[in-house]
């Protein structure tokens, strides 16, 4: 099975074949769950989304989803990984906004801990204002996929993806100082 390419494996898997699906799922498991952990920073809530994001994929296989025959499989997993990690963001923060007066604040820990916690709530949030292509090239990057692998699940041309890398890189850093500069006004 581990020859045969996620195409192939898709089509097998449309026919009913819960061995391609398997294959599918151990080939890209760890790198969705990677980008997912990277994007809304809790490991169980990544599990979640990873698994949401292969059962969409299984559903696919009993034609109930399209994914294009000649489309990048790998791409489309990292999509919709992103676009559920997205939604996860989105129903956290609704759920915080709306729990702020229910649920009494933690006492404050070891320092370095809390310090290293805010340094990944304020990249996670400075990640969550960008578009979702640039949010997705640097998280990629970060977890060193090739240019030609992120010009493939991006669906840009590989020349182009320096240029957007360069691009995502500075909308980020905007975003994570005006974050920071909120945050340090606030104290």
């Amino acid at each position: 099975m581990m020859a045969l390419s996620d195409s192939l494996l898709l089509q097998r898997l449309t026919r009913g074949d819960a061995a391609s699906f398997d294959a599918l799922f151990y080939r890209h498991y760890d790198r969705v769950y990677g980008l997912l952990f990277r994007l809304v920073g809790n490991r169980a809530e990544a599990e979640d989304v990873a698994q949401e994001v292969f059962l969409k994929l299984h559903d696919h296989g009993r034609g109930r989803r399209a994914i294009g025959q000649d489309e990048n499989v790998g791409g489309w997993l990292y999509r919709v990984a992103m676009n559920l990690g997205y939604n996860a963001l989105r129903d956290r923060a609704r759920r915080e906004a709306r729990n702020v007066h229910l649920v009494p604040e933690a006492e404050a820990g070891i320092e370095s801990q809390a310090d290293r916690r805010a340094e990944r709530a304020l990249v996670r949030a400075a990640l969550a204002r960008l578009p979702e292509r640039q949010a997705l090239l640097l998280l990629l990057r970060q977890m060193n996929f090739s240019y030609a692998e992120c010009a493939a699940i991006c669906e840009v041309a590989p020349g182009s993806v320096g240029t957007l890398l360069a691009r995502a890189a500075a909308a980020f850093r905007r975003e994570y100082l005006a974050l920071a500069g909120q945050e340090e006004e606030r104290t």
